[in-house]
């Protein structure tokens, strides 16, 4: 994690900063992100559980940071539930933040999840239990409206054992539509019945879910092709300035699977060969687009589209360590991936990225010393320390940022 040094440092300035610390009965997982860059605003979210298990989950809560580029600084409020992402029976999981830009309207997607019923319960019997939920807020989170389910309109006719958003963060593309990135099982279950155990085969495959008025209607995309579970997407500009939606999707192992959409996310087509490397049987993986960077790009406006991706995941091949961002500066090519920057060196888990302007990013992590679930922390970063970081190493080895 290293030393603190000066700004010119080749070096990350400072160790990550803990936003939810884990205790006995009190274990925090999944984070999401959301820059709000009106007023230089994080939000950071989380599940509050009693254990580490998913089918323990109790609330969502959140903090907030006022970011201060200048001094490299930002300081986490208190913890605060999020009490009104709440169905009686029901338990709240996967936050899944997307902010509409001209209502300055924050949405937080989540699943609620019946009781304890667990995922593998749900896909061995084809019976979903979950639910499709938002609360919205316009304030940063100090107050937020009332309970919205989308389960009936939205979910019931699809035939799914069951399904998530995120987790992470959702984005709005450049001509308005929100996307949220989900999953979900599709069930070839041989009867309604849910106890038909023996009969029901439940694949995963990634899809959006998605607006364009402004989240007052969503309808969901087509599902990738290709097995796929928890995913992030992200919007880049080509070179002809036409707009892509790239997919980063966790698999049960081997690669990562990547695909773009060319009609703002109702399908996705393959991207190949697999170069990102998948950790163990699978983990969750964030990624962002951003602005090309450098001095060849000062004064041209095309460069404030974004051009280039970000992604962080685990970098070992078996276990949950060693949390690493990788660059691509053509995103339509998987074989223009970095090698891993690692961001934090040990036991970590899911992570979700946030751009925070002017080559700076905000990465929010899963991470601890003996295991992944000790806490959730918040690293400050920069595109030119990536940068001197690649060109610095060897191009075999990790780097340590």
């Amino acid at each position: 994690m290293g030393k603190k040094h000066s700004r010119h440092c080749h070096e990350l300035k400072e160790e990550e900063k803990t936003v939810f610390k884990s205790k006995e009965g009190e274990v925090y997982r999944i984070p999401a992100l959301f820059y709000n860059r009106n007023n230089k605003t994080l939000m950071a979210f989380a599940e509050k559980r009693r254990t580490k298990d998913d089918s323990s989950s109790l609330e969502l809560v959140m903090k907030t940071a006022t970011v201060n580029m200048d001094e490299n600084n930002h300081e986490w409020s208190e913890v605060k539930p999020v009490k009104e992402a709440h169905l009686d029976g029901y338990r709240p999981m996967n936050p899944c933040p997307v902010y509409e830009k001209t209502s300055q309207t924050l949405f937080l997607f989540f699943i609620c999840v019946e009781g304890t019923v667990s995922e593998s319960y749900q896909i061995r019997t084809g019976c979903n239990k979950a639910r499709l939920c938002y609360v919205k807020t316009t304030d940063d989170g100090q107050s937020w409206s009332d309970f919205t389910d989308l389960t009936e309109q939205l979910v019931k006719e699809q035939r799914w054992a069951t399904f998530a958003v995120g987790p992470g963060h959702g984005l709005q593309t450049e001509t308005g539509r929100l996307i949220v990135p989900l999953y979900a099982y599709a069930s070839s279950c041989c009867s309604s019945c849910c106890c038909c155990i023996k009969c029901c085969c439940s694949t995963p495959h990634a899809l959006s879910l998605y607006s364009v008025d402004g989240g007052n209607t969503w309808q969901f995309g087509k599902m990738l092709k290709q097995q796929s579970l928890e995913c992030e997407m992200a919007e880049y500009f080509d070179e002809k300035q036409e707009s892509s939606i790239y997919c980063n999707a966790r698999t049960g192992g081997g690669n990562r699977e990547e695909a773009i959409s060319r009609n703002k996310g109702k399908d996705f087509s393959k991207l190949s060969p697999k170069r990102l490397t998948e950790t163990g049987k699978g983990c969750q993986g964030s990624v962002v687009s951003f602005p090309a960077q450098g001095a060849d790009t000062e004064g041209d406006q095309s460069q404030s589209k974004n051009k280039w991706l970000l992604f962080s995941h685990p970098s070992n091949k078996c276990k949950r360590i060693d949390l690493g961002v990788y660059l691509n500066k053509s995103p339509g090519n998987p074989d223009t991936w970095s090698k891993p920057c690692i961001l934090y060196r040990g036991p970590s888990g899911y992570s979700d990225l946030a751009y925070i302007d002017d080559g700076w990013f905000a990465c929010l992590m899963e991470c601890g010393t003996k295991r992944y679930t000790e806490q959730i922390a918040c690293k400050l970063f920069s595109y030119n320390e990536i940068k001197q970081v690649l060109e610095r190493k060897n191009a075999n080895k990790s780097s340590v940022v």
